[in-house]
């Protein structure tokens, strides 16, 4: 019942349960059974009374209650305070610690009562197992902070994940994080296969055997920002059409060559034709097979995309995915306007991943530029160490015919991306996220152990699969300075 019917029933009974009383009386007086009569009656009318007034008197706290709240809450969201709240600092910039890794936990009590219970941490490996956990009791005052500090035991090389989790009397909530031990020092205990090298050397030649036929229209509809734009079709290994990409500055002096950034895709991500202001580098965005443009020669489902043709490592979808890069590279030495000695190449996730192999495998690429590339130390991806898109790829094994897991982990070894590190020989500008659930970083750090050349890599240690700006800013004021654009 509403409360505005309970009190128009009150009112009722207030003013119908006295006139009744008179009006019996007058009507029944000197009747001895009449007024037992009335009594039995007058009794229950006073019960539902009664009843009455205690629902009406709960109706009225209710809502005085839920008013408060509403003040309360309202109250909160303007100052921007919760009840209680958390930070966690780790006693290193990037969370990377020589022996023991230490952390600050700070919780501030904004209520006004004691709060009881208890911090505790749960230290795991990459697979999940679980080394140590450690707690403490704590008692906070009401609008008061307390910090509490942590020393984690000591741990070999690499990477551990650790929750920082608080349980007190009116709020429970969980931190995750992750720090690593002497990354410099992880190094996969599975090698690159015996004839990697040569794989790939018979992979180049069948795509040199493919003559490009690059097909160039410029498309002055989405020109912009003083840069002239092309779409570019050609040929690629297996004699698929493939698409890409280029703008560059509309204006250019005669003799002007052009350094170029390769701009490689994620997983099924469509490259469109990169503007900007810079009007001393030209930019191509590629579409490799079975993504954006390049759909038309093969496409099919998001999912299935990442297991085609995995039965046989000659036939890996990605085989024709990196010659595709390859191919790009192709094409800018057949541009006279484009520089030959002043390629990048750069990407994140997958595109991080076709940056590497790119670099790895033509040493015409000057730079590699790569961020989170996923197929990295592929045997330590299993086991729980990521979900996709190793449970989708033994989904897959399950389903095929003549095909085990194991089979998979073997073709595999061929394309991941710690095997392509070693052969790098330009200047590599890496990042990584340390909360990365696709790309971890003891696998990050398996390939950048592995590469040889001058190198440099930044740590976000509160990012999963992305890195922060800080890195853009270094990679794009170091290509240009590495190229000589002032």
């Amino acid at each position: 019942m509403h409360g505005w019917a309970l009190i128009r029933d009150y009112c009722r009974l207030v003013i119908i349960l006295p006139t009744a009383n008179i009006i019996w009386c007058m009507v029944h007086r000197g009747d001895g059974t009449n007024i037992a009569l009335r009594a039995r009656t007058m009794k229950k009318l006073y019960t539902l009374f009664l009843a009455f007034s205690i629902l009406f008197t709960a109706v009225k706290v209710a809502r005085a209650q839920k008013n408060e709240k509403k003040e309360l809450n309202k109250a909160a969201v303007e100052n921007n305070v919760s009840d209680v709240t958390t930070e966690l600092t780790a006693h290193s910039k990037d969370a990377i610690f020589d022996k023991t890794a230490r952390y600050t936990f700070l919780v501030n009590n904004n209520y006004s009562t004691t709060q009881s219970g208890k911090v505790s941490y749960q230290i795991t490996d990459q697979f999940n197992k679980v080394l140590r956990t450690d707690s403490v009791h704590i008692s906070l005052a009401g609008r008061s902070s307390h910090s509490y500090d942590f020393t984690m035991p000591e741990l070999k090389s690499g990477f551990y994940k650790v929750n920082f989790m608080i349980n007190v009397s009116d709020y429970d909530d969980t931190t995750r994080r992750v720090f690593g031990i002497r990354p410099e020092e992880i190094k996969s205990a599975y090698s690159k296969p015996a004839d990697f090298d040569k794989f790939w050397q018979d992979t180049k030649a069948q795509l040199a055997k493919v003559k490009p036929n690059f097909k160039v229209t410029e498309k002055p509809e989405l020109e912009k920002d003083k840069r002239k734009v092309f779409l570019i079709e050609m040929k690629s290994y297996g004699n698929k059409t493939i698409y890409l990409w280029l703008t560059e500055p509309e204006h250019h002096q005669k003799y002007q060559h052009f350094p170029v950034l390769i701009m490689l895709p994620g997983y099924q991500a469509t490259n469109i034709p990169l503007m900007g202001r810079d009007d001393d580098m030209a930019f191509v965005g590629l579409d490799p097979r079975g993504q954006g443009l390049s759909k038309k020669d093969l496409d099919m489902r998001r999912e299935d995309y990442i297991v085609a043709g995995l039965e046989d490592k000659d036939k890996y979808i990605m085989r024709g995915i990196i010659m595709d890069c390859i191919r790009a590279v192709d094409f800018v030495f057949s541009r006279p306007e484009l520089s030959h000695d002043r390629i990048a190449v750069t990407g994140g996730s997958m595109g991080g991943y076709l940056s590497i192999a790119t670099a790895a495998l033509d040493k015409r690429v000057t730079i590699c530029a790569p961020q989170n590339p996923f197929l990295s130390d592929i045997y330590n991806m299993d086991r729980g160490a990521v979900e996709w898109p190793i449970n989708y790829m033994r989904k897959y094994a399950s389903v095929a015919a003549d095909l085990t897991f194991t089979k998979v982990l073997d073709n595999l070894q061929y394309y991941d991306t710690k095997n392509f590190a070693t052969t790098i020989t330009c200047p590599v500008v890496m990042g990584i996220g340390l909360l990365d659930p696709f790309v971890p970083p003891n696998n990050s750090y398996a390939v950048y152990n592995n590469i040889n050349s001058k190198k440099k890599l930044f740590v976000f240690k509160d990012l999963g699969h992305e890195v922060g700006d800080k890195y853009y800013r270094y990679e794009t004021l170091y290509t240009r300075d590495y190229f000589g654009l002032w």
